[in-house]
């Protein structure tokens, strides 16, 4: 597991572990950097991971979600505004730039800024200065900036949504997060922990998943990564609180998931099932997917061209074709 200020980053994998590697090494710095991934690959806690191994890490860490507010309130929100410069502004407020001074500013779900924002954001970046909605004298703050996005910018730049400049502004040092699916390894280390984190907050005993149960999950596809993860073991964690988790525990998603596992991998049910009819409906299959030639059919089966011949006389397959 890796150790000092990436901990909360829990992983063992090839991809993450270069990936931490790299980061530490632009941690000690202030450059810009633009992490990419998915919806629930842990960008925020990255985040946090770098400013915690930087020179930063007691100053402020300060979160935007650009996607949670309407752009006329995001101007606001970032830059601040003076009194009296729209209907509501009842006092001088000040924004999450010059609230950050000295430390760091997370922007969350980049992609969403509305554009007439992001020439501001990116007059901010290239100099330094903010200017207040309704000020007409910028400040000058010190803010490092960490931006993420779940959508590929270069598509929203040739759609007209994005700013080519600020792109390359942000893009300084990218990363780009690995889905959960594509560190399956990492799936028990992720387990462990949520458990252990579940069984503190709630007071119970952390369930356990089967060898079988476990396998499944790491076949699983994980549209949510880490994220829908984490809700399952709560959610299992409160429901089968001590006990062992079969497949039949899971959702229907993780039980269907068990018909695409490699026949080596085969997943018995708990009601069983008939050798026999399974056997006769896989030969039909791989017929069917090869339009009737037995020597490819016997590949995709695994098997040699002679025992799909034996087998298929078995099952009676030369008298009903």
């Amino acid at each position: 597991m890796i150790m000092d200020n990436f901990t909360t980053i829990i992983g063992q994998s090839p991809a993450l572990d270069s990936l931490i590697r790299s980061a530490r090494i632009v941690a000690a710095t202030d450059v810009t950097v633009l992490l990419k991934g998915d919806t629930g690959t842990g960008k925020e806690v990255f985040a946090h991971a770098i400013k915690n191994a930087s020179p930063r890490a007691k100053k402020e860490f300060l979160t935007l979600n650009c996607a949670a507010l309407p752009e006329s309130l995001i101007e606001s929100e970032l830059f601040g505004h003076k009194k009296g410069s729209f209907t509501g502004a009842t006092h001088n407020t000040q924004g999450l730039l010059q609230a950050a001074d000295g430390g760091t500013l997370f922007l969350d779900e980049i992609n969403s800024l509305p554009l007439s924002i992001q020439a501001k954001l990116l007059r901010f970046l290239d100099t330094g200065e903010c200017l207040s909605v309704g000020d007409i004298r910028p400040y000058k703050v010190d803010v490092r900036v960490i931006a993420a996005t779940n959508s590929d910018l270069t598509t929203l730049i040739d759609n007209g949504t994005f700013r080519s400049d600020l792109y390359f502004r942000l893009n300084v040092v990218p990363f780009e997060l690995p889905r959960l699916a594509e560190r399956s390894e990492d799936i028990e280390l992720l387990i462990a922990h949520f458990f252990t984190l579940f069984e503190k907050n709630y007071g119970i005993t952390a369930p356990k998943f089967s060898k079988v149960s476990l396998k499944l999950l790491k076949h699983y596809k994980w549209a949510g990564n880490i994220r829908e993860l984490r809700n399952l073991c709560e959610r299992l964690s409160i429901l089968f609180s001590g006990q062992i988790i079969e497949p039949e525990h899971l959702p229907i998603e993780f039980q269907d998931e068990s018909s695409r596992v490699e026949s080596h991998d085969f997943v018995l049910p708990s009601v069983g099932i008939k050798l026999d009819s399974l056997e006769a409906n896989l030969i039909h299959q791989a017929l069917d997917r090869t339009q009737g030639n037995r020597s490819k059919s016997a590949k995709l089966l695994g098997i040699t061209r002679d025992t799909l011949l034996y087998r298929m006389q078995k099952h009676g397959f030369f008298t009903s074709l």
